[in-house]
């Protein structure tokens, strides 16, 4: 005990010594995560930040050490890795020293040297621990309820043992087929919703592990498991065929408990043949549509020490879902936010609507007290009927019913009549913003009898934009919105009709999010699910996770090119090379298959410019883009990992694709590509497609054919990734802004005009078909205005924003803009506003050990007298290129 206490004592003075030390670095990660617990990583990557905001601060050195005692930093203990004083401004380090142990804990610090080779001291203590590391290190079976995978109720699982002695500390590690819920003595354990993650079931499967140190006491305890069925058990019924997947089964899970005690012992509590189980009062759950809850069917106390479980029956082993179960390592899925109800409408004696004031991904929380065996049913949709009642008629077309027990989007709530009662759905989540509340008697209900939980994985949010005009302001927020409510450990097209990882959707909206969030660790997974996925010719479906639904409709080069290109960006975003080697095999695979089958350069494979205004542009055209794309993505790549022999050959096979589209497409003449629409002028300039000689005529060309379309929209998914890009990275910032804050049909601000507070599926509001209301494939405007108009960009050649390719357009009507971003290296910050006399004021933050090259539009030019260490060059298109330092600046430009 005096021991334990001492050990407390030193640890805590050298964590603050430390501190007072220096708070040289910030931002400390492991994994990119915030001290992480239960880690598979047998190499993980140290990231961190210089915290200093002087002009000029740069990182000479580093010194990384570890330890698995927080003491050893003090001289106390043994390191278990010294990198020992390293030249360079690296800020990500990849662990290289000795192996690394399961259930461990490991601390570490970071001491860095300055531009000037002075030390700043050390950075505070961070920590890591890691997790199982290998399957073979788990000891829990595999157990379920002897139910068949058509059974609809949840089942729950128990189990009491008895503690004696005091804990140091405790972790719970679970695997589950399916979904769950854990509570220790009553208590529901963490606040991460729908976990595990979504995954390819019968080849990979993910673990959660908890800090359950503070839920366990001396004396008996009791531990349940709620299991609910996810997409590993999907008993509705949609075009998908998710009830037919090849792993459907009942769900099962695995357990292990950990309890380090403080007299050095330790004991695992498994799962095994002493667990029992029983039927839950969660009659029915689906991902997919709703949960049903019989609240009669409650059992007081059934997770809770001492509950008498003779009518419960005995459990049976399972085997395992998959060989592989790995740690899931990224942000959980939370309620991120409340809403409450705005309004609420009465229909008739029984009927309600609320209306939460904003269309959202998640769950409702209805609270009512009532008769017992009152049935409520609750109906969540985006929009309303004539009659004021939800209208379900633009979300449930795929879906595809057996009989009418299983309504879309209706969870059916039953009263226990034991006073107030509670109900949201623990195993699905809903896209909505009003909920119709019918009774099955005369009911009365107020507006607080109902609120929502906007949920999503919990990506910390790193960028945020503000503007003079409302509606762009508007359209950003309602993009984030659209983003976040397709996260859900990986990224989805919508929250209510399908819920599916469209790969289209994802590549057209990746810097989008990693603009706003810090999603790498989403991604990072996402790609392990296409490599599970891919089938051994490089095929990917179009929807992944799938259950083998996609790889015969949807896919091709301008949809699944989401193998190159989500890894791609990844690497831009944050410099990390390693989701670049972890895929590159399987990059290499799919455009090997596609030049199999497209031996002449130009491929038909794909759905091209999906929804558009108007005009569709060939296939052929548009997926032979994307192959150029992959093409080139993966000769940097072969380059970067040092394979020069690919490099060669894939560039080669770069230069024969636009070949290929140009020897077809170009009207070198007139300077157009095909019929001259929207989408492919677009597409040329912004994937880099047009000989240079053409690229000013082109983008003139494009120009002419905006202002002829009254600036507005005509194009589809493919061209709203290409056109504003296109129009402000050649010389029209003015004509992209036109149509970015456009406020009539067809534009982002006509939904916005129009009360949308997320993005649509179609340009037209009133459209029949494709409406939902609630996704994300049109969303590349988010990312396009912090590169226009904040002109913030990574630069290629030192990528993770190592270097700030800053670009602003001082465009439109705007008298203020300011975008930042939080990169790898801090936090960058591009601001502006135009004064009555047309000056232009401008700041800038370049975050310390990076550094920025400035581009200023038009003829607009740094005034003389330039800060210490700015730097400029003539670029060979004419234009200034100022080297900037890290630091704050402040000009006014346009004297």
């Amino acid at each position: 005990m005096i021991m334990n206490t001492l050990h407390r004592i030193i640890t805590f003075c050298i964590a603050l010594l430390i501190f007072q030390k220096a708070q040289a670095q910030k931002a400390l990660k492991t994994e990119y995560m915030v001290e992480p617990i239960g880690l598979d990583s047998s190499q993980p990557r140290f990231t961190w930040q210089m915290n200093s905001d002087l002009q000029g601060a740069a990182q000479s050195a580093y010194r990384l050490r570890v330890a698995t005692d927080s003491t050893a930093f003090g001289g106390q203990g043994k390191l278990i890795w010294d990198s020992q004083k390293q030249a360079g401004d690296r800020q990500l380090i990849i662990y290289l020293g000795e192996e690394l142990q399961p259930f461990t804990s490991y601390y570490w610090t970071v001491e860095v040297w300055n531009q000037e080779g002075k030390s700043l001291g050390q950075s505070r203590l961070a920590s890591f621990e890691t997790g199982m590391m290998d399957e073979e290190n788990w000891q829990g079976a595999w157990i379920g309820d002897n139910e068949s995978r058509d059974t609809k109720t949840a089942p729950y699982f128990r189990r009491e043992f008895g503690i004696s002695k005091e804990i140091q500390s405790a972790r719970a590690y679970i695997a589950v087929g399916g979904l769950y819920e854990l509570t220790i003595n009553g208590q529901r354990i963490g606040n991460h919703r729908l976990d595990p993650a979504y995954t390819r079931f019968d080849r990979r499967l993910l673990y959660v592990t908890h800090d359950i140190t503070e839920s366990l006491t001396q004396g008996q305890n009791a531990l349940g498991v709620l299991l609910g069925n996810g997409w590993y058990n999907h008993q509705s019924t949609a075009v998908w065929n998710f009830h037919n997947a090849p792993w459907r089964n009942r769900p099962t899970f695995s357990m292990d408990l950990h309890i380090r005690y403080k007299d050095g012992s330790r004991e695992v509590i498994s799962t095994g043949k002493d667990w029992k189980t029983s039927l839950s009062p969660v009659v029915f759950n689906s991902i997919y549509t709703a949960e049903h809850y019989d609240a009669r069917l409650e059992q007081q106390g059934w997770d809770r020490p001492h509950f008498e479980d003779k009518e419960w029956k005995g459990v049976i082993f399972r085997s395992a879902p998959a060989e592989k179960i790995v740690a899931q390592v990224m942000p959980p899925i939370r309620y991120n936010e409340t809403i409450e109800a705005q309004s609420i409408s009465q229909l008739n004696d029984s009927t309600f609507v609320f209306d939460i004031g904003r269309n959202i991904s998640g769950v409702s929380e209805f609270t009512i007290s009532g008769e017992r065996g009152t049935l409520f049913r609750l109906k969540h949709g985006e929009r309303l009927a004539p009659d004021g009642s939800v209208d379900l008629s633009n979300i449930d077309v795929h879906y595809r019913p057996t009989d009418d027990s299983d309504p879309f989007q209706t969870d059916i709530f039953i009263l226990s009549g034991k006073g107030e009662e509670q109900f949201a759905a623990r195993f699905n989540y809903k896209g909505f913003q009003y909920v119709e509340v019918t009774a099955d008697r005369p009911v009365k209900l107020s507006k607080d009898h109902l609120k929502a939980y906007f949920m999503y994985s919990d990506v910390p949010q790193v960028g945020e934009i503000s503007s003079s005009n409302a509606t762009l302001d508007a359209i950003w927020w309602a993009t984030n919105n659209s983003y976040l409510a397709n996260l859900f450990g990986y990224p989805t097209d919508c929250p209510q009709r399908e819920k599916n990882g469209w790969t289209g959707d994802a590549h057209i909206a990746v810097e989008t999010g990693l603009y706003s969030y810090e999603g790498i660790k989403i991604y990072e997974k996402w790609m392990d699910d296409h490599r599970d996925e891919q089938q051994p010719n490089g095929v990917l479906p179009s929807i992944i996770p799938t259950s083998g639904w996609g790889y015969e409709w949807g896919n091709g080069p301008d949809w699944t090119s989401t193998i190159c290109l989500i890894p791609w960006n990844v690497y831009l975003f944050y410099g990390d090379q390693r989701i670049l080697e972890e895929n590159y095999e399987a990059m290499q695979r799919y455009v090997d298959h596609i030049t199999e089958i497209s031996p002449e350069g130009l491929t038909t494979w794909g759905l091209g410019d999906w929804v558009p205004v108007k005009s569709k542009s060939p296939v052929e055209y548009t997926s032979s883009a994307y192959y150029l794309v992959d093409a080139r993505i993966l000769a940097h790549t072969a380059q970067l990992l040092g394979d020069r022999e690919n490099a060669e050959r894939y560039d080669i096979l770069a230069q024969k694709i636009q070949q290929a589209i140009n020897d077809k497409y170009l009207d070198e003449e007139r300077a157009i590509y095909g019929s001259g629409y929207q989408t492919e002028l677009s597409v040329a300039l912004q994937w880099d497609i047009v000989p240079e000689h053409l690229r000013s005529k082109l983008a003139q060309n494009l120009a002419d054919r905006v202002e002829q379309d009254d600036y507005h929209l005509d194009v589809g998914l493919l061209g709203t990734k290409a056109i504003l890009n296109a129009l402000s990275e050649n010389g029209h910032a003015e004509v992209a802004y036109r149509v970015a804050a456009q406020e009539t049909y067809p534009s982002w601000g006509w939904w916005i005009v129009n009360g949308a507070t997320t993005l649509y599926e179609n340009w037209r509001i009133d459209s029949e078909n494709d409406i939902s209301m609630n996704h994300i494939m049109f969303g590349e405007i988010g990312a396009w205005i912090y590169k226009a108009l904040g002109g913030i960009k990574p630069d290629p050649a030192q990528p993770g924003f190592k270097n700030i390719l800053l670009q602003p357009h001082f465009a439109g009507d705007l008298d203020h803009f300011e975008a930042s971003h939080e990169g790898p290296y801090g936090r960058i910050h591009s601001q502006w506003e135009r004064a009555a006399n047309g000056q232009i004021h401008f700041e800038v933050v370049i975050p310390a050990n990076s550094t920025a090259s400035l581009r200023l539009p038009g003829t607009l030019s740094l005034p003389s007298a330039q800060e210490s260490g700015i730097s400029s060059k003539m670029d060979k298109d004419g234009s200034t290129v100022y080297s900037l330092p890290s630091g704050e600046y402040s000009w006014t430009l346009g004297q």
